[in-house]
């Protein structure tokens, strides 16, 4: 078999198993994925099909599916990936071959059932004048947020799992597109989206982490950094980017409020560093932005300035929308 022989070969195994995977999904899954709104899909181990939509929330599909159902979808995603899952190996995680959505499927014993997540990225980019018409955040947030970007202040977007962090930073990423900068974004899921004439994304994979991405970046002759989630070492590099004539950068990372963000940041330092992070992370830090699900909706809960550090006291932090200065102790962050 000649290499054009083998190539059209694996093209054509490649294709019988995405038609194989389609037929598997059935009509309520196939049609979440070809719906713009659809952020997240849901199977549970009890057969329950849920759908989150953005700006909606998440609803359950009259569409019950079996636990066979959902084994042979996972076990073709896995063998469209060459990998296998199984009793042995009941965890897998990956992209939809031909479409990319972010796929994490279990089986039993890790699971009770057999069930899995997918997870799309989001083709709705919303204007941060509709974050306000929604009611997501006032009028005054926004305006902070869009006078940052201008400014090249650096951004950090704080929230739970599924509180609007990805579609938030996508917003902010339009405005920038709106500038003439070069834009480099990193992440490991694509996720983010930006239509800036001079940009570049770049993935992990299973050889280059974050951190090596980070890294590289700075060769890339960035005016912006963005990152997707950060969420290990990488925290150092990009702290130390931002803070080295790299401004204006745009990050998301897991916490529950606003100053925890920045001890949730100290941590993943310390997992590369034990010097000082507190300073270094004030240097590089302008703006922190919290975001969370609530029983409304999406909603912008907190803003606040970093503008300064004090060796004794800590952060020196102001409330975006009420600049009175207040300083958070070293070490409290209650």
């Amino acid at each position: 078999m000649t290499n054009l022989q083998g190539q059209q070969h694996t093209a054509r195994v490649a294709s019988r198993r995405i038609s194989m995977l389609k037929t598997a999904f059935g009509p309520a899954i196939a049609s979440a994925l070809d719906d713009d709104s659809v952020t997240e899909i849901i199977a549970n181990p009890d057969g329950a099909l849920w759908i989150e939509r953005a700006g909606i929330g998440r609803e359950r599909a009259d569409a019950p599916m079996s636990a066979a159902d959902v084994e042979r979808i996972i076990r073709l995603v896995a063998s469209a990936l060459d990998t296998i899952c199984d009793q042995e190996h009941p965890i897998i995680s990956g992209e939809l071959p031909g479409t990319g959505e972010r796929f994490e499927g279990v089986l039993p014993p890790v699971s009770s059932n057999p069930a899995f997540t997918i997870r799309k990225p989001s083709k709705i980019v919303i204007p941060l004048d509709d974050y306000v018409m929604a009611g997501v955040m006032t009028q005054c947030q926004a305006q902070v947020l869009s006078s940052s970007v201008r400014m090249r202040s650096s951004i950090l977007i704080a929230g739970g799992t599924a509180s609007g962090k990805t579609t938030l930073a996508n917003s902010l990423l339009a405005e920038i597109a709106e500038r003439n900068e070069r834009v480099v974004i990193l992440e490991d899921t694509r996720e983010l989206r930006c239509e800036a004439r001079d940009s570049i994304a770049l993935r992990t994979s299973q050889r280059v982490t974050l951190e090596a991405l980070v890294r590289s970046t700075m060769r890339l002759r960035p005016d912006r950094i963005i990152v997707g989630e950060v969420r290990g070492g990488e925290a150092l590099d990009l702290m130390k980017a931002w803070n080295t004539g790299h401004p204006g950068g745009i990050a998301t990372i897991h916490a529950n409020s606003a100053v925890l963000a920045l001890a949730r940041l100290e941590q993943l330092i310390g997992e590369r560093s034990q010097s000082a992070s507190q300073s270094l992370i004030a240097q590089a830090v302008d703006v922190v932005v919290f975001i969370e699900k609530t029983q409304e909706g999406w909603r912008v809960t907190e803003i606040i300035r970093v503008t300064g550090h004090d060796r004794q006291q800590g952060y020196m932090l102001e409330p975006a929308d009420a600049p009175e200065l207040f300083i958070v102790n070293n070490g409290d962050h209650s």
